[in-house]
This record gives C-alpha cells, sequence and structure tokens, in this order.
C-alpha cells in the first residue's frame, strides 16, 4: 500500500470516528453503552498498569498521577489524573468504534445478501412477461 493510499485511509477512518465520536443514533447509543461498560475495566487496567507507566519511563520517571500545579503550599491543582481520564475516554471510544464498524460491516454484508435479485426461473409468470415488455419496449426506443 502506497503512503498516499494509507493516509488517505488513514484520513478516511479518522473522520468516520469524528462523525460517529460527535454524532449518533440510538443504536450506536445502545452499542456504545453496553461496549463502553465492558471496556472500562480493561482500558483502566492498560492505561494505569502499562500506558501510564511506560510513559513515566519514556518521560523520566514523570507519573501522570501526580502531575499538577502547586498554587498555595496547601492547593494544588492537580491535571494528572484527568490527562489519564481523557486518555482512558479515548481508547474506551476508539475501541467502541471499531466494535461499531464490525457490526456495520457484517449488518451491510447481510442486507446486501437480502437484496440480490431474485432470478428469473423464481420469479411469477406475470412478472418475467412484464419485465420481458420492458425489455423490449427498451429494445425499440
Amino acid at each position: 500500500m502506497s503512503r498516499e493510499k494509507f493516509v488517505g485511509v488513514a484520513r478516511g477512518f479518522m473522520k468516520e470516528f469524528k462523525s460517529f465520536a460527535i454524532k449518533g443514533n440510538a443504536f450506536e447509543l445502545a452499542i456504545a453503552v453496553v461496549i463502553g461498560t465492558s471496556f472500562t475495566a480493561i482500558v483502566n487496567a492498560l492505561v494505569g498498569g502499562i500506558i501510564t507507566p511506560l510513559l513515566g519511563f519514556a518521560t523520566g520517571g514523570v507519573d501522570f498521577k501526580e502531575l499538577g500545579v502547586n498554587l498555595r503550599p496547601d492547593l494544588v491543582l492537580g491535571y494528572g489524573l484527568f490527562l489519564q481520564s481523557v486518555f482512558n475516554f479515548l481508547l474506551v471510544s476508539l475501541s467502541i468504534f471499531i466494535v461499531f464498524k464490525m457490526f456495520s460491516a457484517a449488518r451491510k454484508r447481510v442486507f446486501q445478501e437480502e437484496q440480490k435479485p431474485v432470478p428469473t426461473y423464481e420469479k411469477p409468470a406475470q412478472e418475467r412477461l412484464l419485465e420481458e415488455i420492458r425489455y423490449l419496449l427498451k429494445a425499440k426506443n
């Protein structure tokens, strides 16, 4: 796959993800609630146990949960936990989006199979006759 094609696919994927995250219908919302609830514990464990320590290692031992600004000696504005929560949200919503894409693809395949044209030998005689007349009229014009 060429770089341009990959970038185009990635942009399309991100555009769909943005559209999914901002808009939605009841089916998408139901999927999001069920799967989001299921994935929350997994994502929290992944972020808290693996990703945050790796980021801490990469940044020289910084613990993101402890990041904050001292406004006064007795007042700390902690933003590290917020950053971790935002990261959790992004991972959960991305997981939901990927599962939604799989469901949508499966649903499209099912509906496309149902919409296949009926072979002429399975159609009623009257319908076959009408199609034949339509074909002859098109051929005349």
